[in-house]
């Protein structure tokens, strides 16, 4: 049974190359937004007098609202279509930013900078755009295309970490908002070439969203894949968050908190390329054992050396090349799995593990250092939490789930 068989889903007037530019566009834009929030920590806090627990709080309600919506929201793209999803939820997430500008108490933010923009960027981001790619690419492509999918979001990164502290210098943390709600806006009409929706093709069952995701969940390889996304989820949301206020309280200017995330993002790019063309050539589940392991060795190493600017860069570096580059082997073990018929559920699934793994990072970031003055709790444990991830990731079997392919009886 050919996995790959799936019917190209985009219009004949869309040209492969342009719904790649597309894609990419919208991944870098929305991705590089949101991971600037981290930026906003010290000047939200100070200014709304809010503790750094509940500003974390909003953050881990957005991790946790976006992995949440993000089965439905790839659901609802593979049946009714992927650009006029996008569309929505670039709505949906610049109405987030916007009032969150606008959000005078933490209770506030909650909803504003958490449920909003999570539940909004979880239908405009680059999941949805990896499975817009995942319909027109054969499989054994998959992996690459999805590698530079995750390097533009990572570039996006790169691009809006300077962007968005500069906002904040010039004009205030309120006033950046709304720029980079505008941002978002003017990214809308490239959601045109995303049009398109998975469709039925002979060999895969067409099931419902609960029999689709109970056989899926049957398959151990899956569910091993799931669990270890968790601690993915777990180091990004923490670095990115609470990385810049933790470079402030080690003596370092805000700026360099803003240059290590755009450096995460800058080296990211290789990491994500990377990652896709060795994905396509080495067993999916060795390299993602590799990252795991290499991210605990990386902060092992941040923490056993004094914190400078050049430590701080260097630690971004490293992580940059490690940060997404699990996406592109996690998103092609799905699509492997499963095939491209409900890639936008089931790698939806495997990202809210993720994003439990983000709550979890993000808020007891805020909640640790609250309590004792410091994140050196949760720096150790981001570094067995990456040690058990590489050993979970190490028995997952590179070959199709057959019986998810069966056709029902």
């Amino acid at each position: 049974m050919t996995l790959a068989a799936t019917a190209p889903a985009r219009s004949a007037a869309v040209p492969l190359i342009v719904l790649v530019i597309a894609g990419c566009i919208v991944a870098a834009a929305t991705n590089g937004i949101r991971n600037s929030f981290g930026l906003f920590t010290l000047p939200v806090t100070a200014d709304l007098g809010i503790s750094r627990e509940t500003w974390a709080m909003a953050m881990a309600i957005q991790n946790l609202a976006w992995g949440i919506a993000q089965p439905f929201a790839g659901g609802i793209a593979d049946r009714y279509g992927t650009g006029r999803v996008i569309a929505a939820g670039l709505l949906l997430y610049a109405a987030g930013l916007v009032l969150s500008a606008v959000s005078p108490t933490g209770t506030m933010l909650f909803f504003t900078a958490g449920i909003l923009s999570g539940v909004g960027f979880a239908t405009c981001g680059f999941s949805l755009v990896m499975a817009a790619f995942g319909r027109s690419v054969p499989q054994e492509k998959r992996s690459f295309i999805f590698g530079i999918a995750t390097a533009a979001s990572s570039f996006g990164q790169f691009l809006f970490a300077p962007i968005s502290q500069g906002f904040i210098s010039a004009f205030g943390w309120q006033s950046a908002f709304v720029y980079l709600a505008a941002i978002v806006v003017l990214v809308i009409p490239l959601t045109f070439a995303l049009r398109g929706r998975s469709e039925s093709v002979a060999g895969q069952a067409d099931l419902r969203f609960m029999e689709a995701l109970s056989r899926a969940w049957g398959y151990g390889s899956y569910r091993l894949l799931v669990i270890g996304f968790f601690v993915c989820g777990f180091h990004l949301a923490f670095i990115n968050v609470h990385m810049p206020a933790y470079l402030v309280q080690c003596g370092l200017p805000p700026e360099v908190g803003s240059w290590s995330i755009a450096v995460i993002g800058l080296f990211n790019i290789v990491g994500s390329l990377l990652s896709g063309y060795l994905g396509s050539r080495f067993p999916k589940q060795l390299l993602l054992s590799a990252i795991y392991f290499s991210r605990a060795m990386a902060i092992a190493l941040f923490m056993l050396f004094p914190v400078t600017e050049a430590s701080a860069l260097m630690f971004s570096a490293a992580m940059g090349l490690l940060w997404l580059s699990t996406v592109p082997l996690t998103a092609g073990l799905v699509s492997l799995f499963f095939g491209a018929r409900y890639m936008g559920m089931l790698y939806g699934i495997a990202f809210l593990s993720h994003q439990v793994g983000s709550f979890v990072g993000v808020w007891l970031g805020g909640y640790v250092y609250d309590t004792t003055g410091s994140y050196s709790l949760v720096w150790y444990l981001g570094i067995l939490l990456g040690l058990g991830s590489a050993a979970i990731n190490l028995p997952i079997k590179e070959v199709p789930a057959q019986k998810f392919h069966a056709a029902p009886v």
